[in-house]
């Protein structure tokens, strides 16, 4: 194994582990449990679901897989504080939702090769790549990696 492949070993077995842990917690609530805030006047639980989900769709962009799956999610769970948009799809939906998720972008980086990971993404231009080169496609999986983490610290104060 040389140096990328290790990295990008690390990194996706980072990922895998915090996909885990959250869907852990997430199958640990029930629907009701969902709908709880976080903390008083926080987001709710359903609504963290819907914005991870609407985070990782825009990775099948990022990443050059194709279209997101989920385009109705962004205006909810991304341009929207929770409890603005009074319909929001259920948590059935959204557990749904996450699973398929979750198998479609495994099955995207399933295709890649170590040295895919290094290449830009799709939301750098080619002059801020040739300057930047750290923008790049694991970088993205590094940053969401962070980002579900974040957010996972905060789904399992939900009661």
């Amino acid at each position: 194994m040389d140096q990328n492949q290790a990295m990008v070993k690390m990194v996706f077995d980072r990922w895998n582990a915090l996909i885990k842990n959250f869907s852990t917690s997430l199958d640990a609530l029930t629907d009701e449990q969902l709908q709880h805030e976080i903390a008083p006047g926080r987001n709710r639980g359903i609504y963290l679901l819907g914005h991870l989900i609407a985070v990782h769709d825009d990775l099948t962009r990022l990443l050059d897989f194709g279209d997101k799956l989920y385009p109705e999610l962004v205006k909810p769970f991304l341009e929207s504080p929770d409890k603005i948009i009074a319909e929001i799809p259920s948590a059935k939906e959204l557990r749904a939702a996450w699973s398929t998720m979750n198998e479609t972008l495994n099955q995207n980086f399933d295709k890649m090769q170590t040295n895919d990971w290094f290449q830009k993404h799709t939301a750098v231009s080619d002059e801020d790549f040739a300057k930047e080169p750290h923008r790049n496609k694991l970088n993205i999986m590094l940053t969401r990696g962070s980002h579900l983490a974040y957010h996972h610290g905060q789904f399992i104060l939900i009661k």
